[in-house]
């Protein structure tokens, strides 16, 4: 029984000495701490608008087994205002002796000192002046400060904690000039490099590594993959990685214990894409190299490094035999929560339902049927087109994608100077569609008729080469325009937030008015 006992109690005491080890251990695990404006953390770091900052990859080349990554920047801020807003508070009284803080400031500190509006501007180098001001947008009586003061600050109170910073210069912005990209080695990099050289702490040149990978890539390159051509400062998820990729770099060229952490292999993963399927007939699909269907070319106004787009449209097709084909089983199979489908059917609806080609769907909305039979001894029951669309929104909203019903196109066919619409068919019976189902509509067959009313008749008779129902490239490059602009506006649908129009599109097709 005593040898029993003693062997319980040297477990118990083992068990005991394990727990405080791994205790010990978590205790001691340092924290990365990042402090900046929205080109470390963008908005709250969910990648909304496409936007992310470096801060959110960071974490990614680092052993987070052995170290935590907290990424406290805020979009907006600048030296001063990250502080005068309390957010530097919290990350001073959390850090821990052996704790690291990851500092870049810069892009906001040139605003004005004192308005209404933001108030975050600093006076400009690592001096010790200051202006006296009652700021206009908070009320209160401020003391305001250098750049080089407020980052010094922010050394000193880490150092104070026992933690250690490391200052980046501000990552450089989208613009260009003769092929090279303009540095801050003058303003906020040099001033930020010159703080860091006399507190003797680590500093990363961040803006002239990025610059340079910059110009390697060239700018056309650039633009559009890491950032996108409607902002020059914030980067895409690419862009974000590429800084990252740089501060990781500065780390391990430094003699900063930080480098310790870094992993040899980093496996980086950046946000899943989402997926954007659209089916319909060929006014939608990819025919020949003479009949174009809207759908082809619209993969350009979609943010292609967030999004696929996958064209499932097929000619000669009506909401009918997309579905009775299978094509509709394999687009519906390949279909996951966050998705969208495009749906535009109806120029084949209104075809034989009971003959050859066999693809008429009744019209209307209702439930009514009707069974046609086949020479093989097979019989089809046909649906109304509303049943048919219904089906789709259904089975769309049941796999977690979002559904968007657009009317179809209209075919050049006009009544004096007005196209004619089919708002009183298949228009009609598609927005009905939505508002039963759900989902939401576009009503795509007024607004390219009222398109093709601005451009008149004889230039819109160039986009129809063989018939009036299918168009060129060029009818289906302006198509494709104006359903970006109807899904931009689609609010509510999730699917604007990819949707990008260069401004050179924004206009397009204004020239060719009356």
């Amino acid at each position: 029984m005593m040898k029993l006992l003693k062997i319980f109690f040297q477990l118990s005491i083992a068990i005991l000495l394990l727990s405080c080890n791994q205790n010990t251990s978590e205790e001691n695990k340092p924290t990365v701490y990042l402090v900046g404006d929205s080109t470390v953390k963008n908005g709250r770091g969910d990648g909304s608008g496409g936007l992310w900052g470096w801060g959110d990859y960071i974490g990614q080349f680092l052993d987070t087994s052995k170290v935590e990554v907290e990424n406290h920047a805020l979009g907006g801020t600048s030296s001063r205002t990250f502080q005068t807003k309390g957010l530097w508070k919290p990350v001073k009284n959390s850090l821990q002796k052996g704790d690291y803080v990851l500092i870049q400031f810069g892009h906001n500190d040139s605003g004005p000192i004192n308005d209404d509006f933001r108030a975050r501007g600093t006076i400009k180098g690592t001096g010790d002046e200051s202006e006296e001001i009652d700021n206009m947008l908070t009320g209160k009586h401020e003391t305001v400060h250098s750049y080089g003061w407020y980052i010094r600050k922010v050394i000193k109170d880490a150092k104070e904690k026992g933690a250690i910073p490391l200052v980046m210069s501000p990552i450089p912005r989208n613009d260009w000039n003769n092929g090279n990209v303009p540095r801050n080695k003058n303003s906020y990099g040099g001033w930020a490099k010159k703080v860091a050289e006399e507190e003797n702490v680590t500093f990363i040149d961040l803006n002239e590594k990025m610059a340079s990978e910059m110009e390697e890539i060239g700018e056309k390159n650039v633009t559009g993959t890491f950032f996108y051509e409607r902002d020059h400062t914030h980067t895409s998820a690419k862009g974000a990685v590429l800084a990252a990729t740089l501060v990781a770099e500065g780390i391990q060229e430094s003699e900063n214990s930080l480098n310790s952490y870094l992993l040899e292999n980093p496996q980086i993963k950046l946000p899943a894409k989402k997926d954007v399927y659209i089916i319909g007939d060929s006014t939608v699909a990819s025919n020949n190299d003479t009949l174009v269907g809207w759908g082809v070319p619209i993969d350009r106004y979609f943010d292609t490094t967030r999004v696929n787009v996958y064209n499932k449209a097929r000619g000669g097709r009506s909401s009918r035999t997309f579905r009775g084909e299978g094509l509709w089983q394999a687009v519906l199979d390949s279909l996951d929560e966050g998705d969208f489908l495009l749906i535009q059917f109806g120029h084949n609806d209104g075809g034989h339902i009971d003959k050859p080609k066999y693809r008429g769907s009744l019209k209307g909305m209702g439930d009514e049927t009707q069974t046609v039979e086949f020479s093989e001894d097979s019989t089809e029951v046909v649906h109304t087109y509303g049943w048919y669309m219904k089906k789709y929104i259904d089975e769309a909203e049941e796999k977690g994608a979002t559904p968007i019903v657009l009317s179809m196109i209209p075919r050049n066919i006009w009544h004096g100077d007005k196209v004619e619409r089919n708002d009183d068919s298949y228009a009609k019976w598609a927005k009905e569609a939505v508002e039963e189902a759900g989902g939401y509509f576009v009503d795509l067959n007024d607004s390219i008729a009222s398109r093709y009313e601005d451009m008149g008749r004889q230039k819109v008779k160039e986009f129809f080469p063989k018939d009036h129902t299918h168009t060129n490239l060029e009818g289906a490059e302006l198509n494709a325009l104006v359903v970006a602009k109807s899904l931009n506006q689609l609010k509510g649908s999730g699917i604007r937030d990819y949707i990008f129009i260069p401004k050179n599109q924004s206009k397009k097709g204004q020239e060719n008015k009356k």
